[in-house]
């Protein structure tokens, strides 16, 4: 009988590129945004006072009156049907960390049942779909089911399209009956309030009253892998887990260096640019493809937008990869190491903070006022980073990023600020603790900004390289949080990043304010408290290599976390540190953390126990039998008279007999793992996981990735990583 693997590379030489003429007679600005309903349509569909109106509730946070919403809504409806839309839905995202729908068709019926079409403002707003199947931290039982969706008028509704219609997707929160927010949106945009009204608050203590509001930034650069379909569909663990449980190292991987912005393969590229029209017609402003470091690894990346927005638009790219890819019978793996032995794949998460004025405050500026501003930003920063890295760790704890931190590209688990050579020895001075062994002659470095302050030395603008070790890097206006996993939604670590720096800004204006009661001159006071935030947090600075053993006995000689497991970060997540942090924010309450952190166990032991059970079962009704077959093939055809022949089959049975052994173990471990905790011990039952658990699969792996090598080709059931990786 053929096998899946066997099939899929007879099939793969009839395979070239598809062309779905989406771009025919098309320029990307004609097209973009095309299937989104947002301000600008608004603008034009209603009248200016109600405009205005919607305006005010955006940007206030007041109640939208009815009236003006029901103007929205059937607005929203009539465009939504010149697209071809017969539904609409309020498009969540749920603490699984992917999107959630529930389809409403526009149709109604009166009482003599003529059908009509209508959407009102009440639908618009609020939605009510059953909340008890979606992950809630056991603080809803399933017979609690109420949950509500609230629109989100910051992000624009857009049109999906299928086979055989289109239907509306309003983005929106959710939220249990009682109140507490069940989404990854709902943290994320009270995140950005605390952050906006921090950022005023120290902004107008430094004599920049124009400055109303303020709103972070983010720049997502999406990694991830594409193999062919037919491939996909041969391996079990790809299906279930999303990434390969077992499979041996090929001769060749990515030591050659030769994948990383490589040309794209043919069947690549055609499917690259069908993605990227798909999404300029979502709004979604993706600018940057190629290839990444590992064989069939690729990145694609947009320009930066609104907090809220860019984070949506990520959720819409993940999908829309993962439909294009089975379009063009290829399969997008957003797994963060769907291969061993190669590189894994990241979601860089670039990030800043705007005025509505229109600056960058991560930006130094032009003249002294404004870089004794990017000063303050900066040490707020740092003292972030220095006192909460323990929540960063947590924000990107995921199940696949316990296999990518440490190595190939990805930052260590420590985390940790790189600044540059030289604007880390202007913290130095700042901090009172210049090294400089030029006596501060600054001449070697390109072009430096005055700060306009005695006290304060000048700084250098854009002096450093890429630290690829850096989990949180500054790259000249931005800061790159390198940690992210590529599966994971980018709400909770944005959500994070915005929460700590708030609460440090805060402190920041505290303190500012203490000063400028003892002295009248507002630069000694700014120099005062900028220095000694800085030497007392200075220790989250590195530039060195984050991978070394130095830094690891360093980084614990300094204080710093160093949370290497998933089960060791999400544990912190509810410290009374974080939950005072959380609630002074007004981000999350005490509950809404716990809800968080419970979800993350429960996703991390089914994901693992999933991982299990697929390597458990490829192993014993696989792998097992294609070695057993060609045990009894060799032992038929070995001589007993030459001893040599006699050790091979002698290290293949011992192979066989020990992977017997190990699926036997690993079976009675899973097991335990599954029965022995009570629900109150889920951190318990995830450090079991973590442990017994996955160290019973690399036995068992290990055994397989060895019988790999040497059992008969023709007999093995599995595609290989050397096709996977290398074959379109």
């Amino acid at each position: 009988m053929q096998t899946l693997r066997v099939q899929a590379l007879q099939e793969l030489k009839n395979k070239v590129p598809k062309s779905t003429n989406i771009h025919l007679g098309k320029t990307p600005n004609s097209i973009f945004g095309e299937d989104v309903f947002g301000e600008v349509q608004l603008r034009d569909k209603l009248s200016p006072k109600a405009f205005k109106a919607f305006k005010r509730a955006v940007e206030t946070g007041a109640n939208l009156d009815l009236e003006i919403a029901d103007q929205i809504a059937n607005a929203m409806k009539e465009w939504s049907l010149s697209k071809d839309a017969t539904h609409f839905t309020h498009w969540f995202q749920p603490l699984t960390g992917l999107t959630a729908e529930k389809h409403d068709s526009f149709m109604s019926f009166d009482y003599h049942h003529t059908i009509k079409l209508h959407f009102t403002g009440k639908q618009l707003i609020k939605g009510e779909p059953d909340a008890s199947s979606f992950p809630s931290g056991g603080i809803r039982s399933t017979f609690e089911a109420r949950g509500y969706t609230a629109w989100d008028m910051e992000s624009p509704s857009f049109i999906r399209s299928g086979a055989n219609g289109s239907f509306l997707c309003i983005p929106s929160a959710f939220a249990s009956w009682t109140g507490e927010s069940l989404d990854m949106k709902t943290p994320l945009l009270r995140s950005n309030e605390a952050l906006s009204k921090a950022s005023v608050r120290v902004l107008h203590l430094l004599g920049d009253v124009k400055v109303t509001h303020c709103s972070s930034y983010l720049g997502v650069e999406q990694e991830f892998f594409v193999i062919d379909r037919g491939f996909f569909l041969a391996r079990p663990d790809l299906i279930a887990c999303g990434r390969t449980v077992l499979g041996a190292q090929p001769s060749k991987g990515q030591q050659m260096e030769d994948h990383y912005f490589g040309a794209l393969d043919r069947r690549i590229l055609a499917f690259l640019q069908d993605v990227e029209w798909k999404l300029w017609k979502l709004a979604v402003p993706t600018t940057t493809r190629h290839n990444e470091v590992a064989p069939s690894q690729y990145e694609l990346a947009p320009i930066f937008q609104g907090m809220s927005v860019a984070c949506d638009h990520n959720m819409l790219t993940m999908e829309v990869l993962k439909e294009t890819a089975r379009e063009h019978d290829l399969a997008c793996l957003l797994h963060e190491k769907p291969f061993a032995g190669v590189n894994g794949s990241g979601k860089h998460n670039n990030w800043s903070i705007g005025t509505d004025t229109g600056v960058n405050l991560m930006d130094p500026g032009q003249t002294p006022a404004e870089n004794v501003r990017f000063v303050v930003f900066l040490t707020a920063v740092v003292r972030a980073v220095s006192l909460h890295g323990d929540l960063l760790r947590a924000a990107i704890a995921v199940p696949g990023n316990d296999h990518r931190l440490g190595a190939n590209e990805a930052p260590p688990a420590i985390v940790s600020i790189f600044l540059g050579d030289q604007l880390a020895e202007v913290v130095d001075q700042l901090a009172g603790e210049s090294t400089n062994s030029n006596n501060g002659n600054t001449s070697h470095v390109k072009p430096v900004l005055e700060l306009g302050v005695n006290s304060l030395p000048t700084l250098p603008k854009d002096a450093s390289d890429r630290n690829r070790t850096s989990s949180f890097a500054f790259t000249g206006n931005k800061f790159e949080f390198r940690a992210v996993g590529s599966s994971q939604s980018c709400a909770r670590p944005a959500m994070v990043v915005n929460s700590i720096m708030a609460e440090s800004l805060h402190y920041v204006a505290d303190e500012l304010e203490k000063e400028f009661e003892k002295t009248v001159d507002k630069k000694l006071a700014i120099s005062n408290v900028v220095s000694r935030i800085l030497k007392e947090h200075k220790r989250v600075i590195f530039n060195g290599n984050g991978y070394s053993d130095e830094w690891r006995q360093e980084a614990d000689k300094r204080g710093l976390w160093n949370l290497r497991t998933l089960p060791e970060a999400v544990y912190q997540m509810n410290s009374e540190k974080n939950i005072k942090l959380f609630e002074r924010v007004n981000v999350l309450s005490k509950t809404e953390l716990e809800v968080q952190q419970h979800t993350l166990y429960e996703i991390y032991n089914k994901t693992i126990a999933i991982e299990s059970d697929s390597l458990l079962t490829m192993a014993s009704s696989h792998i097992l039998p294609a070695a057993m077959e060609f045990k009894h093939k060799i032992s038929k055809s070995v001589d007993v008279k030459e001893a040599s022949q006699l050790k091979y089959l002698d290290s293949v049975n011992k192979l066989v007999s020990k992977l017997i052994d190990c699926i036997d173990n690993q079976k009675v471990i899973q097991e335990a793992a599954k029965s022995k905790f009570s629900e109150e011990e889920i951190h318990e039952q995830s450090v079991c996981y973590r442990g017994k658990v996955m160290d019973a699969m690399t036995e068992t792996r290990s055994v397989c990735d060895q019988l790999e090598k040497i059992v008969d080709d023709k007999l093995w059931p599995f595609p290989k990583y050397s096709e996977m990786l290398f074959l379109k």
